[in-house]
């Protein structure tokens, strides 16, 4: 005959009897706070240590697309509570304090009718909450809780290896929605399609230089330049999103991609921009506002149902919490490019091994500052601009102590996160960069901190101080294939060369770099075909890239053509916000300075290019 088994607690020294042993293991539950399993034919009495307390039951909120709360207006103390659900399973968002007690906090995003809400219960933005009536306690307590998890609110559901926006497909693609009769010469170029679609034979790796004879003017053109995909990606989420809202304020958080006749285009279509990319607020007419608080400001005047799309470069963690406080839908109108979240993910991977981010970008740039808030909210963080600073900060890392302190602080005030202690966070490093940039800039400062603290700490135990595995590998492969593409073309002698692109364009600034390392002051930054003023002269943008020797003016008239070149040879590219209208129309202008009679018709070019396509 088999025993009645029993449970006896260490604790108080009770017993609790069991049934008998079955032919398989029984499990028993103890006031909701032990869970013992006992096996088959458990020979004698179990001496159980107490078990470690269950997690409390989550406290479900409910949410609606527009990230509003749904709340109860309390008869009993006419204050607003959030209407929890004690059952309902939801996505995991962050661990709350109450009354002492840990409890997990989810939210539930399911859609729910309006005939389905419990009585006296409303959606309401955090907002409305935070000026209306007052809260019930626990109430403003968990909202005062959830604010540094607000920017992650609108993307619970999506896994590690998901992305908010992926790139679309060559079926996927709706260029149709902006190439209308108004922007037709602005995006469409036959003769750049035909020369992607002879030299672009592979997405990711550069092919040969296409090159353009014309007669009297010959062109060197890489095989990849223009619009990259994230690039593609938002102009036509932008544009989608206009035509789709004809009744609703449309408004992008900043410049859609760093290209002044694209923002202007869709200015002309009726969206508005928040802030300068600088972050500066902007009024409704353009202008600047006069502080963030002023009422004049646009981020002032919004309003639940307006819709506001965030750039390719992405949107900084505060600038996403005050569009989800005003219950403003982001989600669906979220335009980072996904090479630029790879960044993000592997900020948060490194950061999760305890590893400090440095971010070589510019500081000052929406996809560095979008960056740099991402990973602050993970670990310490700090932003680096070049190898001259990256040498800043390896004499940072040779000092100790209170020196330390005083070198980091002069090189690097204002770009590190807070909290930051130079003299813990500086121990585990991991580069990423602004995707924008060029790589071997980057492989070069991550060889220069490594060798640092090889000095530092022998090359054994180097590893366990800086990441070494896939570096660089944040860098977008559309400004690395472009900047590939253009090393093959650079290698062939032309009389000039030409890179295209917007003033603030931090990409096309690493082509110029390419081309003036080859050619000097023969190589020129233009906007468009109206920086070329005739054959012999050219207006040249000096790029502020180096803060503390600014040029004297951001633009300078130079020599473009020698008048004594009879048949010249121009390279020609722009950078990934350069629409190929512009390229077009940048070589008809120069055609233009020779007799028509000279210049073979475009037809024959394109014809040449089918053959080999």
């Amino acid at each position: 005959m088999r025993r009645a088994g029993f449970i006896q607690s260490t604790a108080g020294g009770s017993t609790v009897a069991m049934p008998e042993f079955a032919k398989r293991p029984v499990s028993l539950t103890l006031g909701g706070s032990w869970m013992i399993v006992i096996p088959t034919d458990f020979p004698r009495p179990l001496m159980v240590q107490a078990a470690t307390q269950r997690p409390s039951a989550p406290l479900t909120l409910q949410v609606d697309a527009r990230n509003r709360f749904l709340v109860h207006l309390s008869q009993a103390t006419a204050s607003w509570e959030f209407v929890l659900h004690e059952s309902e399973a939801g996505l995991s968002w962050f661990l709350a304090e109450l009354d002492g007690e840990k409890k997990p906090v989810t939210v539930s995003a399911r859609p729910v009718a309006e005939d389905e809400l419990p009585a006296g219960a409303c959606f309401l933005a955090l907002q409305q909450l935070l000026d209306g009536r007052p809260l019930e306690p626990s109430t403003a307590a968990l909202l005062d809780q959830m604010q540094p998890h607000l920017p992650c609110l609108p993307y619970l559901d999506l896994g590690e290896n998901e992305y908010i926006y992926r790139f679309r497909t060559a079926r996927e693609r709706n260029s149709s929605v902006y190439v209308d009769e108004h922007s037709e010469a602005l995006y469409q170029s036959r003769l750049c399609a035909a020369i992607k679609a002879a030299r672009r034979t592979r997405e990711k790796s550069s092919g040969d230089p296409a090159e353009l004879d014309f007669g009297a003017v010959r062109y060197i053109i890489p095989s990849h330049f223009g619009f990259c995909l994230g690039v593609q990606n938002a102009i036509e989420r932008a544009y989608e999103t206009v035509a789709a809202n004809p009744d609703k304020r449309v408004f992008m958080l900043s410049e859609l991609i760093h290209n002044p006749y694209v923002n202007q285009d869709l200015l002309v279509r009726g969206l508005r921009y928040l802030q300068t990319d600088k972050g500066m607020p902007l009024r409704a007419d353009g202008s600047l506002a006069n502080e963030a608080e002023d009422p004049a400001a646009l981020w002032n005047q919004l309003r639940e149902d307006d819709i506001v799309i965030i750039p390719a470069f992405g949107a900084t963690n505060e600038d996403k919490a005050k569009l989800i406080r005003r219950g403003i839908a982001i989600r669906d109108h979220d335009a980072t490019c996904m090479l630029v979240e790879k960044v993000w993910k592997a900020a948060r991977r490194y950061a999760g091994k305890g590893f400090t981010v440095i971010i070589h970008g510019k500081s000052e740039h929406e996809e560095t500052k979008a960056t740099f808030s991402n990973a602050s909210s993970y670990g310490p963080a700090l932003m680096l601009r070049n190898r001259a600073h990256a040498e800043k900060l390896a004499e940072v890392l040779r000092a100790s102590g209170e020196e330390r302190r005083r070198l980091f602080e002069w090189s690097f005030a204002g770009l590190y996160s807070e909290g930051f202690d130079p003299l813990r966070d500086l121990d585990k490093i991991a580069v990423v960069n602004q995707t924008t940039l060029l790589r071997n800039e980057t492989l070069a400062i991550i060889e220069l901190l490594k060798s640092t603290l090889v000095e530092i700490h022998g090359e054994a135990a180097v590893g366990e101080h800086i990441w070494m595995k896939g570096k660089g590998d944040t860098l977008c492969y559309a400004t690395q294939v472009n900047q590939d593409a253009l090393e093959k073309a650079v290698a062939q002698p032309v009389d000039a060369a030409l890179v295209v692109g917007g003033r603030n364009s931090s990409n096309t600034f690493q082509l110029y770099r390419v081309c003036a390392a080859k050619f000097g002051e023969r190589a020129h930054y233009i906007q468009s075909e109206r920086n070329i003023l005739n054959r012999d002269r050219i207006r040249h943008y000096s790029f502020p890239y180096d803060l503390e020797n600014l040029p004297a003016h951001s633009d300078v008239e130079r020599p473009f053509l020698d008048p004594a070149t009879e048949r010249p040879t121009i390279l020609l590219t722009g950078g990934a916000s350069c629409p190929d209208g512009i390229i077009q129309q940048v070589i008809h202008r120069i055609n233009s300075f020779f007799p028509p009679e000279a210049i073979r018709p475009i037809e024959s070019i394109l014809e040449s290019f089918r053959s080999d396509a």
